[in-house]
């Protein structure tokens, strides 16, 4: 790319045609600019172009529309357009339209979000040389001058090179310094970071090409025996797959790129750079080899019927029942109709074992696309989709973005997961609930599928607005699994070497550790959750009653024993493991709770010769290791796995007869409107890991409030009976289904000033909606990476048609109070149906 130093036009232009440009950025609104004439032709709605935003700052944008009619206001002109076709096709311009207004965020943010990285291009800063500044550097000092001098020759300098002329990094006091004495100023350039990936191929000369020229050197052949070895390598590997890297060739004759080079320079090979695809891929082969049985072809011609009537339609299967089946059959027939689909799963850990079940059926067909790739390799799968080479794509929430061009199915597994909801940064959207709209841009349908549906779903279906399918029974007639609940207020702890027994939860109960003995002696494997990671979630003094918390939030340290450090969950700090108390100097600590690493060294010690392995987000962070320790248990050899949710989502296991969830208890304890719902699909889901495939499953869960009423219905696996009660509750109180949330939350770093900004604002805003403010208040932790925090929900009426009226009084009140100098600085999240 040029530099834009020289593509800048700064004339006076008579435009007749304007573009709305989608900056990367947190702005209220997007930015119009002129399109000069030679570059109208090129300026298509989804193209990025390079614009000026603010004094000189460079940034590629997205074009959203042209107009013709004059805005009224000056405007700075385009500078390049970057795409020769459209990245994007106008209906994710209208998803990026519907997300900034539904969730109350920006079109930015949802650009920044939705582009890969590669996309955005990066904005180098360049100095360029002011030549009325002459050359007297006599008031400079010796840094400066060095700048200068390099400046006069060659009249402009990357960053990187007044760092490197420098020798330091630290440079912006020394260029300010010469901005200031008109010595030079600054420009941006943007450069492309999306490189294609090229490789080295091998090809035979043309003059070879003929048997009798190949076979006529071969017969005469007068050079080196190994470079002989490695044309004959080379021809092996021409006539077995068709064609040759440098890689794979060096690697079969076990020659020397000097060895190759040779054979280059006899001109009997030539070496040819190519560009390849960084994802690889399978042969394009379709075989769907398997008989649904009675229950599940009932369900699929129900589903098929219902998409016919609906946009959506609600699969309602217990665990076990062969969802997954269903959807395999519906994939195939869109892609038969030559239309995408799109299959959404809630966690990356659940992508590793559903796509070899996929590409078992559908081959090279089918892509996975999820945050654990690299940003070029993001950017080829999005030209393959855009241009419809791929038909099949499976992936986590980000998905969403990519640009499909014919979209005939969205199927959404485990659509009642929390992990459907982003979090931060902004857009804060539910990729459930977006992919419902996105559907409806393409006119496709949409499949969702869980054994827990969210209420808000189950809701929907019941009012018609969705088809609702069920299938009952597990695949083969399996039972649902027996679950026991064990009362772990009545198991007697041990003394240890005549001491009294540590006060605490129970963690593995003499009934859970003889199942667990039993299972492994009938060759099954074994699954035990736990919803807390890290060693002991908190330490308390034994004597004065002293707990460890995080300097910048107010929340206790968490004790992970493979740093031997205590971390904050919520801002990642870590500090030291206390000896002694820093309030009443004693050395006697309690532990309280447990986590998963001190749940796997129980289990270590209690089951000597098991194999264990932990699964949670500390034990699994490289790109592979979800798959590889799924792979690891699916082949036993793993016999027992310890984890936190990621054990509880949609996996399949062959082996495992046995479940033990370990605290029930805290499941059910959160002060949240949802928390027996989601109790209830936690234990339910991961319930359903047991008895998959040869016998019936057992499920012992330890609590100490053994007659808590989701106790019993998990025990029953009555989930209608758990909507009936749930649906009550949220009926009396307004809470979803029969309203909608938004939570406001404020932040600052002075505790006076948030308290006083989310009391004004609450004031505001009951002006025009007394009835459906609830606070502000302090929620449960008041203070997060040194910000102290604010809440008001708000409560809203499901009025058709009121929804955008009611969110932009919200937006005119925020900015109301934020117009008041005091609460200038203080931060501002609108969380939209928050989870």
């Amino acid at each position: 790319m040029k530099s834009a130093a020289t593509e800048i036009n700064f004339e006076e232009e008579n435009y007749d045609h304007w573009a709305e440009i989608i900056l990367p950025l947190a702005l209220p609104q997007v930015y119009t600019y002129s399109i000069p004439m030679h570059l109208l032709p090129q300026v298509v709605p989804g193209c990025r172009v390079e614009v000026i935003f603010g004094a000189n700052k460079k940034y590629a944008g997205i074009i959203k529309s042209v107009i013709n009619k004059d805005p009224g206001f000056k405007t700075k002109p385009i500078i390049n357009v970057l795409d020769d076709v459209p990245l994007l096709y106008p209906q994710q311009l209208k998803l990026w339209q519907w997300l900034s207004q539904y969730y109350m965020c920006s079109e930015g943010e949802v650009m920044a979000a939705a582009l890969p990285t590669n996309f955005k291009l990066s904005s180098e800063t360049i100095l360029l040389y002011n030549d009325e500044a002459g050359d007297d550097f006599s008031n400079l000092d010796d840094e400066e001058f060095i700048v200068a001098e390099a400046l006069l020759l060659k009249k402009q300098l990357k960053l990187t090179e007044v760092q490197q002329i420098l020798d330091a990094t630290h440079v912006y006091p020394i260029i300010k310094k010469l901005i200031d004495k008109n010595i030079c100023f600054i420009w941006e350039e943007l450069s492309e970071r999306y490189k294609i990936k090229k490789e080295n191929f091998i090809v035979l000369h043309p003059d070879l090409n003929n048997e009798q020229a190949l076979s006529r050197l071969l017969n005469e052949w007068k050079g080196a025996p190994k470079q002989l070895e490695l044309l004959l390598a080379y021809l092996h590997i021409d006539k077995t797959e068709g064609e040759v890297s440098q890689t794979a060739l060096l690697k079969k004759s076990g020659a020397t790129t000097a060895q190759l080079k040779g054979l280059a320079d006899k001109n009997i090979l030539l070496i040819e750079k190519k560009s390849i695809d960084r994802i690889k891929t399978l042969p394009k082969n379709i075989s769907i080899n398997f008989d649904l049985s009675e229950q599940q072809q009932q369900g699929l011609d129900h589903c098929r019927k219902f998409l016919n009537e609906k946009t959506v339609c609600l699969l309602h299967g217990v665990t076990g029942s062969g969802k997954t089946q269903l959807y395999i059959k519906l994939i195939e027939e869109y892609f038969t109709k030559g239309v995408q689909v799109l299959y959404l799963l809630p966690e990356i850990a659940l992508t590793a074992q559903i796509i070899r079940r996929l590409q078992k059926h559908f081959g090279g067909n089918i892509a996975i696309y999820h945050s654990k790739f690299n940003n070029q390799e993001r950017v080829e799968l999005w030209h393959k989709i855009r241009t419809g080479d791929v038909k099949i794509v499976l992936g986590a929430r980000s998905a969403l973005f990519l640009p499909f061009k014919e979209l005939g199915l969205i199927i959404v597994d485990e659509e009642h997961d929390a992990s459907y909801k982003q979090q931060d940064p902004a857009p804060r959207y539910n990729a459930r609930d977006a992919a419902i709209f996105y559907a409806s841009l393409f006119k496709a349908k949409v499949l969702l599928g869980t054994a827990t549906p969210s209420l808000e779903s189950y809701f929907n279906a019941q009012q018609q607005k969705y088809g609702i399918v069920y299938l009952s029974e597990r695949y083969g007639g399996l039972q649902l699994p027996a679950i026991e609940i064990i009362n772990t207020r009545q198991v007697v702890q041990k003394k240890v070497n005549d001491a009294p027994p540590t006060p605490g939860k129970i963690m593995i109960s003499p009934q859970l550790k003889e199942a667990v003995i039993n299972a492994i002696k009938n060759d099954r494997q074994v699954i035990l959750f736990q919803n807390r990671r890290g060693y002991n979630p908190y330490l308390i003094c034994g004597s004065c009653g002293y707990i460890p918390q995080c300097k910048h939030c107010d929340v206790s340290l968490t004790l992970h024993k493979y740093s031997n450090k205590l971390h904050c969950h919520y801002c990642g700090s870590t500090y030291p493991k206390i000896i002694t108390c820093p309030a009443c100097a004693s050395n006697t600590w309690l532990e309280k709770n447990f986590g998963t690493e001190k749940i796997e060294e129980q289990l270590e010690e209690d089951f000597a010769s098991a194999k264990i392995a932990r699964m949670d987000v500390d034990s699994v962070r490289g790109k592979t290791s979800h798959d590889n320790l799924i792979q690891l248990f699916e082949q036993q050899r793993i016999d027992i796995l310890v984890g936190t949710q990621m054990v509880v989502k949609g996996l399949d296991f062959e082996k495992v007869s046995l479940v033990g969830i370990l605290d029930a208890d805290g499941l059910l304890s959160f002060a949240d409107f949802r928390a027996h719902e989601r109790a209830f699909q936690l234990m339910e889901q991961v319930s359903g890991r047991a008895g998959r495939k040869h016998e019936q499953g057992l499920v012992l869960i330890q609590a100490i409030n053994i007659q808590h009423p989701i106790l019993q219905l998990v025990q029953q696996h009555d989930y209608q009976k758990m909507y009936e009660l749930e649906i009550i509750t949220r009926r009396e109180f307004l809470y979803p289904p029969f309203s909608r949330l938004i939570i406001i939350t404020l932040k600052h770093k002075d505790k006076n000033i948030v308290t006083a900004s989310a009391e004004m604002l609450a004031q505001l805003l009951r002006q025009d909606l007394s009835n459906y403010i609830v606070g502000p208040a302090q929620p449960v932790i008041g203070r997060i990476r040194n910000m102290y925090l604010m809440e008001i929900m708000i409560k809203l009426p499901k009025e058709h048609g009121k929804s955008n009226t009611y969110k932009n009084v919200i937006r005119n009140h925020i900015n109301l109070m934020q117009s008041h100098k005091q609460f200038k600085s203080v931060q501002v999240v609108i969380d939209v149906d928050p989870l």
